[in-house]
């Protein structure tokens, strides 16, 4: 009898370590996967900032050819302060601030896009090198935003993945693992654009 409740005392204390040591081995990696979502989220935000701080430059740039284009220059620099306005942490990262978030940006870069057609109205701004030093810059900050989200996303499905795994989901729940958004198209992304001629 007493050997019996020795083993099963020690399949006890066996089962206790092999869970866990799967425990850390498992939290481990959601850790390292958090840190990658965080890291990509960071390159997020890094290119936002990136275009914010172009946007002043390109504004004034505009302003001095087509101070008239009042409205536009004014949405234009309403959209960025609303822009600068939101801030979103990766810990605070939900499907509804990350619409929010997402809007904001959205709005700035039809903002943006205003801007930029003004200039076809205006030779002498389409030829200036300042503006069209910025204009390149601009197109390729967001190509880098582009770039970026992308990245996140593709990290924060990987965490995401992990996180629902079982036991893993076992694990993500008594640690406070949890989901991490993913940014979606621009609305009306899914209808292809006119072009007439």
């Amino acid at each position: 009898m007493k050997n019996i409740g020795c083993i099963i005392g020690i399949a006890l204390v066996a089962i206790l370590c092999v869970f866990c040591a799967t425990g850390c081995s498992k939290y481990n990696s959601m850790v390292t996967l958090q840190n990658e979502v965080e890291t990509a989220w960071s390159q997020v935000e890094t290119q936002y900032q990136r275009r914010a701080d172009l946007i002043p430059n390109l504004v004034e740039t505009v302003k001095g050819y087509a101070a008239h284009e009042s409205n536009t220059l004014q949405a234009v620099t309403e959209a960025r302060a609303k822009v600068g306005s939101i801030s979103l942490s990766v810990d605070s990262l939900s499907e509804e601030n990350l619409k929010k978030f997402t809007e904001a940006q959205n709005q700035l870069s039809g903002a943006m896009k205003s801007l930029l057609a003004v200039s076809e109205a205006y030779p002498d701004l389409k030829a200036n090198e300042n503006f069209l030093k910025f204009q390149d810059e601009y197109a390729g900050t967001e190509n880098r935003i582009q770039y970026a989200r992308s990245q996140y996303n593709e990290v924060a499905q990987k965490y995401n993945t992990e996180i629902a795994k079982f036991p893993n989901n076992i694990f993500a729940g008594f640690f406070g693992f949890q989901k991490k958004p993913y940014f979606s198209a621009s609305e009306g992304a899914e209808n292809a654009p006119t072009v007439k001629f």
